[in-house]
């Protein structure tokens, strides 16, 4: 029988729930401990010492409750702090950047992809060289006119243009996605990108899918959206595989976070998610029961150095 693993998942606040929501439906057997930190939301503006020492409480915490792998449910996060996390830790991590600029060359129809992310993101350019690492990877358009094209020189794929969004975090936490507030902002934002004449907008910050009616609703049916969090399930699915692969080939090999994980799984508990956040859990859990619309029955609070909130 497969090991049930123990999934550890970390965002500003509630974004990373998109991330969540995909894994959750597409990996029956898996088990996931969330970790928003919401008293420090937004990220967008944070300085990557700042990311990284955020991100090193995270990572430490979610080993703390069993995770075996780390999902990093924050492009501020993969695109500044991802690459020393992965130096300082060793367990598999899997970031947003990478996995979406794959999606967005092999979905992108004109060539023509767009980013809205946060500011920090966008000064990053993490997806701009995404997508040409993609690219010399061997990661190609699924549209065959746009792949011969490219192949033959004729045609560029890259990213045209990013745009950064910082009134999109602060909406969607405080459950304004749907408002007429939204709107207005998103028609600010996305002008630049209709005008640059992106036929693929990468969703750039996982709170941004909470937007998707909105943005949809505003670019209409030329414009793909390109939600990053649908290619990380893949890139799960194949770490999974071959961490199991690695198992039955070595069943008495010591699992460095099995005594952890262990201790996450007492007796015969059958939870799918956990969740904990560093701010208010009566907040978290209701924007996230509106945003999910399913019930997230409890939430725990925890407390870094210097986090703001006081219950």
């Amino acid at each position: 029988m497969r090991k049930q693993r123990v999934i550890g998942l970390f965002d500003s606040g509630v974004g990373g729930l998109t991330v969540m929501k995909e894994i959750l439906e597409q990996l029956l057997d898996v088990r996931i401990v969330y970790f928003g930190d919401t008293a420090r939301v937004p990220y967008g503006n944070r300085s990557q010492e700042e990311l990284v020492r955020f991100g090193e409480e995270s990572v430490t915490f979610l080993i703390g409750q069993g995770a075996e792998v780390i999902v990093v449910a924050c492009n501020t996060s993969s695109a500044t702090a991802l690459p020393v996390l992965r130096e300082r830790f060793n367990i598999p991590m899997i970031g947003m950047v990478d996995p979406g600029a794959r999606l967005a060359v092999e979905k992108t129809i004109a060539g023509r992809i767009g980013l809205i992310a946060t500011e920090t993101t966008v000064r990053s350019k993490a997806y701009s060289s995404g997508v040409s690492r993609a690219l010399a990877r061997g990661s190609l358009p699924e549209d065959a006119t746009l792949r011969e094209a490219w192949q033959q020189g004729e045609q560029a794929i890259t990213l045209v243009k990013a745009q950064g969004c910082p009134l999109f975090v602060p909406l969607i936490e405080a459950g304004l996605a749907n408002s007429a507030e939204a709107r207005g902002i998103a028609k600010t934002y996305l002008a630049p990108l209709q005008a640059a004449g992106v036929d693929a907008l990468i969703l750039g910050c996982t709170h941004y899918p909470f937007l998707e009616p909105v943005l949809k609703e505003i670019l209409g049916e030329d414009v793909l959206i390109v939600d990053p969090a649908l290619a990380v399930v893949e890139e799960l699915k194949a770490l999974l595989q071959q961490m199991d692969d690695r198992d039955a080939a070595s069943p008495d090999h010591p699992l460095e976070f099995k005594a952890a994980a262990a201790a996450a799984n007492p007796g015969k508990s059958q939870w799918r998610a956990r969740y904990f956040v560093s701010g208010d859990p009566g907040l978290f859990r209701q924007v996230g029961n509106t945003l999910l619309q399913e019930p997230i029955e409890s939430v725990e609070q925890v407390c870094f150095g210097d986090s703001p909130f006081h219950p």
